[in-house]
């Protein structure tokens, strides 16, 4: 194998030194989450975990104005780095992740199964992208396109958490 397939991070030199010696490629790559060969997305969505668990310690709308903030920071950092790598949209680009993982953590019922809950339901709607946030991904570009369609999954996220929820204690 040659060194570009072999190992468990992307080698590309480009991307390497964008995540290791600029702060906005560093912040966008999910602290070097996003150079991972596999699954950057689900990478970037375990390191947002510490950020989450300190969030859901101080009071929900404080969280809720971080995340707001991080997701408009998260527009020119996602565009600068989107066009330093040449490519729209590009998988190592994870900042949207944390972000979207943050809002449905902060939005879920406190608790470790409500948190595992919001990362299976985050990281599937992320995937899978039904309506419309596929459609959102397609038609909106650039930082703010690229932490939309995350946002939106988030929201997906929340909601069927929130519908668990009453399911389960209605059960109870």
């Amino acid at each position: 194998m040659s060194e570009q397939r072999s190992g468990m991070f992307v080698s590309d030199p480009v991307l390497r030194k964008l995540a290791f010696t600029t702060v906005w490629g560093f912040l966008a790559l999910g602290f070097g989450s996003g150079l991972f060969r596999k699954a950057p997305g689900t990478a970037g969505t375990v390191v947002a975990i510490p950020f989450a668990l300190a969030l859901l310690t101080i009071p929900t709308l404080l969280s809720l104005l971080i995340v707001l903030s991080l997701f408009v920071v998260g527009v020119p950092l996602c565009r600068v780095t989107e066009t330093a790598l040449g490519q729209s949209d590009p998988g190592s680009i994870v900042w949207d992740e944390i972000v979207g993982f943050l809002l449905v953590a902060i939005l879920v019922p406190a608790g470790w199964p409500w948190l595992l809950g919001a990362f299976v339901a985050f990281r599937f709607f992320d995937i899978v992208k039904p309506w419309p946030i596929r459609w959102f991904e397609k038609r909106l570009s650039g930082g703010f396109g690229i932490m939309f369609d995350d946002a939106v999954a988030a929201l997906y996220s929340v909601v069927l958490l929130w519908l668990a929820e009453v399911l389960v204690s209605g059960v109870s």
